[in-house]
């Protein structure tokens, strides 16, 4: 998967360009900013559709264990509770081929990943799965946690999102893929 360099303006969701402004507001010298900096009170309207994932290994190798699962997420996932499981041991071998690159990339980049994937819901509406990796690290240099934000949007208006991430016949079709590079004074 190719990621291509864009501005925070690439990304639609205004809960989505918060989280862009407030992970660069706590990265100051840092390479990336630090999770333990974080108070998680300032998370809390935007919970539903964030997880919180641990990373182990580095770079190729690296894996994502879930440390929390937002209700939304798990209604677009028709999942349970993941806390405690890896994502490759949840997400079928399928969806791991277009999913894991981003995960990897925000570990290796050290930046924020953003990437639209188009799935319909089960009445054929087409549906933008909007996902934001943001990449924390305990000593502000190498990555050991990624806040992830997961948005659909439905040009249509209402369309039906229960399990829409599992119910594809086909892998989602990439619209985005994209490493976010933010200026000194964004």
């Amino acid at each position: 998967m190719k990621f291509a360099a864009a501005r925070p303006d690439v990304v639609r969701a205004i809960n989505q360009r918060w989280l862009i402004k407030f992970w660069k507001q706590h990265q100051g010298d840092l390479r990336v900013p630090q999770w333990q900096a974080i108070e998680a009170a300032n998370l809390n309207a935007m919970s539903a559709n964030l997880s919180f994932l641990d990373v182990t290994g580095s770079d190729g190798d690296a894996r994502f264990q879930f440390r929390y699962q937002g209700a939304t997420v798990s209604h677009i996932h028709g999942s349970d509770d993941w806390r405690g499981k890896f994502l490759d041991e949840v997400m079928p071998a399928a969806r791991q081929i277009e999913s894991l690159p981003a995960y990897r990339h925000a570990v290796h980049s050290g930046r924020p990943v953003y990437t639209i994937h188009d799935v319909n819901d089960r009445n054929g509406r087409l549906v933008h799965y909007e996902r934001l990796l943001l990449p924390f690290a305990a000593d502000g240099r190498n990555v050991d946690r990624i806040l992830a934000s997961y948005e659909l949007v439905c040009e249509d208006g209402a369309f039906d999102s229960q399990a829409i991430m599992i119910s594809q016949s086909a892998p989602p079709n990439l619209r985005l893929a994209a490493t976010i590079e933010l200026a000194a004074s964004a």
